[in-house]
């Protein structure tokens, strides 16, 4: 073998290995400047927090004039809230609300026999503020409050008729605008943020509300049990709530006391039927007080700021 052919052999033998040393620096300089995608994916990730909802404000008072008696409110916060629509069977629609100030409490008998009989806390007669507040309730023939009290029980046996009379009445002598809820209002609130109707287990609904197997067959004072996350008592249970539907009729929301558990709940709305006053002996029918309607009651939004 000659001395070309021994230096073409180890050129030939150089090559190869030449490339492998200069490809595996190549390698190492990448890794260097890239970190490994797969290190990366292996970090945890913080689970995103959740959207907590809009609180209610703190309690504010009004004061009925020439009385003692006052009705706290909260204010609201604006949302949307979805319901069943009544013009399209198995629909549903979106509803905007605004912010609204809403009663804490259902109307207790306190804040209502103003109105019915024109008392001061003496128990003198007193006269309307104005000529839009003579609108009064017929005197009942029997007692409205069924001997169950007046010591901050709620109105019962009341038409929705006498429930927007007295808005307009409380209105005419405050100075401020008060009204029944809407349904979509009420919902809304009965909800205090949550996106679903409310149904509580049969844990939890004894500590909400009066219902068939606690109530011993009548309505209890109000704010007697829990309050909603917004601070409202009694949405569920005890006394039935009058409101105006979507379509703009009369309609009982959030159970009573002589509904069943799986009743009371958020959904729950009532019409009235002719049972509600079957027993009244006037003809026609009074237009003020129901007979039959000892579940009866309601609350009431402020449109004015307080």
């Amino acid at each position: 073998m000659n001395l070309d052919t021994i230096n073409r052999a180890g050129r030939a033998f150089r090559a190869p290995h030449l490339v492998v040393i200069t490809l595996a620096l190549l390698a190492s300089i990448v890794a260097a400047s890239f970190p490994p995608v797969m290190a990366q994916a292996r970090k945890p990730v913080k689970p995103r927090p959740r959207a907590t909802p809009a609180a209610a404000s703190k309690p504010r008072a009004v004061t009925i004039p020439g009385t003692t008696a006052r009705l706290e409110f909260v204010r609201v916060p604006a949302g949307t809230i979805v319901l069943p629509n009544p013009a399209r069977k198995g629909a549903m629609t979106r509803v905007q609300l605004k912010p609204f100030w809403i009663a804490v409490t259902e109307t207790p008998w306190e804040a209502y026999d103003p109105f019915v009989y024109g008392l001061a806390p003496s128990g003198a007669a007193q006269e309307p503020a104005s000529a839009d507040a003579t609108a009064r309730p017929s005197k009942p023939y029997i007692p409205p409050d069924l001997g169950w009290g007046h010591g901050g029980n709620p109105v019962i046996n009341i038409t929705h008729h006498a429930a927007t009379q007295y808005c307009a009445w409380l209105s005419s002598v405050t100075g401020k605008k008060f009204r029944l809820p809407t349904e979509a209002e009420w919902e809304y609130a009965s909800r205090a943020g949550q996106p679903a109707p409310v149904k509580p287990t049969a844990a939890a609904l004894p500590t909400l509300a009066w219902f068939e197997a606690n109530s011993a067959g009548q309505t209890h004072p109000v704010a007697k049990k829990k309050a909603n996350a917004w601070g409202l008592y009694d949405m569920l249970g005890n006394a039935g709530e009058w409101a105006s539907d979507l379509a703009g009729k009369p309609v009982l929301c959030g159970g009573t006391y002589l509904d069943k558990a799986a009743d009371v709940q958020s959904g729950r709305r009532e019409y009235q039927t002719y049972d509600w006053n079957s027993t009244d002996p006037q003809m026609p029918k009074s237009k003020w007080w129901l007979s039959d309607g000892s579940f009866a009651g309601f609350r009431i939004v402020c449109d004015s700021d307080l």
